[in-house]
């Protein structure tokens, strides 16, 4: 399963819940919960621990940490343990390309990929099962036809979706070895100090808000190893544009990788990105920048393009698509203004 097939706001739900007996010995969570969860592998425990997606008395664990008698043990996971029937949608979509192998879709911000808590109806699956009838499926978690990457809920941008079973197993291999590559374009507060850069970050739930991701030293044995490249397009006073490119495909990657370097993305209501980091608290200031937030819902992220071997035929495409009127707008709003740092 795609790591990038997680739940849209990185919301966990509990699958497994534990109480170590009175006459427990010291045992490595991972042979404990190996020897509990049925159908299961110890590598795949490793992993989700790994995430940190396995509390001890509701703190996230590693894999050698040592179950004692009392301890209460929960797995957490993205997605909720039993999902409803996924019903056609008649909701339309933006297609850039299609044949019988692959769809190209340029996906709106707001829109939610995949069904989840909260979010059953109205998503993208729920259009393609319309558009498309049956699509091929691998995921480990549900029935997400087609799907082998995502895009959060209020990122926009072009995203692939598999029809055949060919396209499915060949586009996974693609993401697998960072064949794909994917260049987005953000509205971040502040500018770089160096026009390009590399960020890499362990990112894995944050240790003090279970809802959000953080970064964590490579160094670390905690979280998913994830390396994000940007370049400054242009600066434009309080905020900049800028291209980022991913190697990785981590659940919120582009957003807490740019906050940690201090440049959280305009408007990011996760990642403290909707409150005002650069500029003067003039009053008519903050109603500029209040006015410049109510043209998105959420963060300013692009899937700008989107490069890929054709499953068939083996050649190399590309798609790109314009940013949203909303998105364009706030630049064109911030140039205008002339502001200056």
């Amino acid at each position: 399963m795609s790591e990038e097939l997680e739940d849209e706001n990185g919301e966990l739900f509990e699958h497994y819940s534990f109480v170590a007996d009175p006459g427990q010995q010291l045992l490595r969570i991972d042979k404990f919960l190996l020897a509990r969860i049925e159908n299961t592998s110890r590598n795949r425990i490793q992993t989700v621990i790994g995430t940190g997606n396995v509390l001890v008395n509701n703190v996230a664990v590693k894999a050698n940490h040592k179950v004692k008698p009392g301890d209460e043990i929960s797995v957490m996971m993205p997605y909720p343990p039993k999902e409803t029937e996924i019903l056609p949608e008649n909701i339309p979509l933006n297609i850039v390309f299609e044949d019988d192998d692959i769809i190209i879709i340029n996906k709106p911000a707001g829109l939610v990929v995949h069904p989840g808590h909260g979010n059953y109806t109205g998503t993208l699956v729920n259009a393609l099962i319309y558009h498309f009838g049956n699509l091929p499926s691998q995921s480990e978690l549900a029935y997400r036809p087609g799907l082998v990457h995502r895009l959060d809920k209020n990122t926009s941008g072009i995203m692939v979706i598999a029809k055949s079973e060919l396209a499915l197993s060949s586009l996974y291999k693609q993401f697998f070895d960072r064949t794909i590559s994917r260049k987005y374009h953000a509205l971040i507060w502040g500018t770089p100090k160096e026009e390009k850069g590399t960020v890499v970050g362990n990112i894995a739930r944050s240790h003090k808000n279970r809802q959000v991701m953080d970064v964590f030293s490579p160094d670390e044995d905690y979280g998913k190893h994830a390396v994000t490249h940007y370049s400054l397009i242009k600066n434009i006073g309080y905020v900049s544009l800028v291209e980022c490119k991913l190697e990785t495909g981590r659940t919120h990657q582009i957003r807490v990788h740019m906050k940690h370097i201090g440049h959280p993305l305009f408007h990011d209501t996760s990642y403290g990105g909707d409150q005002i980091l650069k500029g003067l608290p003039t009053a008519n200031y903050k109603r500029f920048v209040h006015n410049a937030f109510q043209l998105i819902p959420a963060q300013a992220l692009h899937a700008k393009t989107l490069e890929l071997t054709h499953p068939k035929t083996g050649e190399r495409l590309l798609f790109e698509s314009e940013l949203p009127e909303g998105f364009q707008a706030i630049i064109e709003k911030f140039e205008k203004a002339e502001m200056t740092t």
